[in-house]
């Protein structure tokens, strides 16, 4: 492997990674306040959809982010209604909107563009375009850095970079700010922070509304940045994968960061290399593009019990009287 594909491999690893990292984030702010949420994928493929279709009615890209968001709030409003304030069961309703997003998303798509669930392709101004940042062409023929700024770090979208921006943003806020301390303790005692006079139900409100924001940022990439429209299920269990990733990084926004990359990074192979010779044996395509999915089983089977999660985490929380 030369240099240069080397980079290459990077660069998509990085663009495949990012909605992997935006769903993770959400992830990590509903489940440290102790909201399970099984239903990112659901709102990664409402949010794609609406950034989508209101990005192809309208041609502007930032319209269809705030659909995105939107759609994915309507959900995350939806869930926390039902785990919350009914104080259901937090998996099961995060199942339903998975259903919810993924049978809502076709019905929709066929009734306004009548295209068998997809939107119509985004061309132009209608997608979020590459930002090529200062001096990345004065650079370029400078030897390693040089290449690596301008062919690696420089020529993504906007929502790559907000995604990055986010990880110690998000550890700022969890570990720094008396809002996080607030959060991280309601998903591991919630009835001390009643106790203290601090609304539990509204801290996880705040969560679910954050990690509904993330998801509709995530959604909004894969169909506006990382593709050109959206098709049916085109999320591909992404919602699953950021979860598993959580697991793998224990919660913990700057080992998020790390172990979506490494998903990301499996799936660039497997997209640049769709046979992988190896000189005595050859990998097979199907084998190779299982593999993000392969680690996510591993993961589950390996980590789950030696990752601890919040201890309130799944639990609905009951006001003593």
């Amino acid at each position: 492997m030369d240099f240069a594909t080397f980079i290459q491999i990077l660069d998509s690893a990085i663009r495949l990674m990012t909605p992997l990292l935006l769903a993770c984030l959400a992830g990590l702010y509903s489940e440290r306040s102790g909201v399970f949420d099984i239903g990112l994928e659901g709102k990664m493929l409402m949010a794609a959809f609406s950034s989508a279709a209101v990005a192809a009615v309208t041609g502007n890209p930032w319209l269809g982010l705030l659909a995105g968001i939107g759609g994915s709030m309507a959900l995350a409003a939806i869930h926390g209604i039902a785990s919350i304030t009914f104080r259901g069961n937090q998996l099961i309703a995060g199942v339903a909107i998975n259903f919810l997003a993924s049978g809502l998303t076709i019905l929709m798509g066929q009734r306004f563009f009548g295209l068998g669930g997809r939107t119509p392709s985004l061309t132009g101004e209608g997608r979020f375009g590459e930002i090529t940042l200062p001096f990345a062409d004065t650079l370029r023929n400078v030897p390693v850095l040089g290449r690596i700024y301008a062919e690696l770090i420089s020529g993504h979208s906007i929502l790559v970079y907000v995604a990055f921006a986010l990880v110690p943003l998000t550890w700022w806020v969890l570990f720094r700010t008396r809002f996080g301390l607030r959060l991280r303790a309601v998903g591991e005692n919630p009835a001390s922070v009643d106790t203290a006079g601090v609304s539990v139900t509204r801290l996880r409100f705040a969560a679910i509304g954050i990690c509904g924001i993330l998801c509709g940022l995530a959604g909004a990439y894969l169909a506006t940045g990382l593709s050109a429209g959206f098709v049916k299920e085109m999320t591909a269990g992404r919602g699953f994968i950021a979860l598993a990733a959580l697991i793998f990084a224990k919660w913990r926004p700057w080992a998020a960061l790390f172990s979506t990359f490494l998903f990301g990074l499996l799936e660039a192979i497997a997209n640049r290399y769709p046979d992988l010779d190896l000189g005595l044996i050859t990998v097979p395509s199907m084998f190779m593009n299982a593999l993000p999915y392969i680690l996510t089983v591993i993961i589950l089977a390996g980590f789950v019990g030696r990752a601890i999660p919040p201890r309130a985490g799944g639990e609905p929380y009951v006001k003593e009287r």
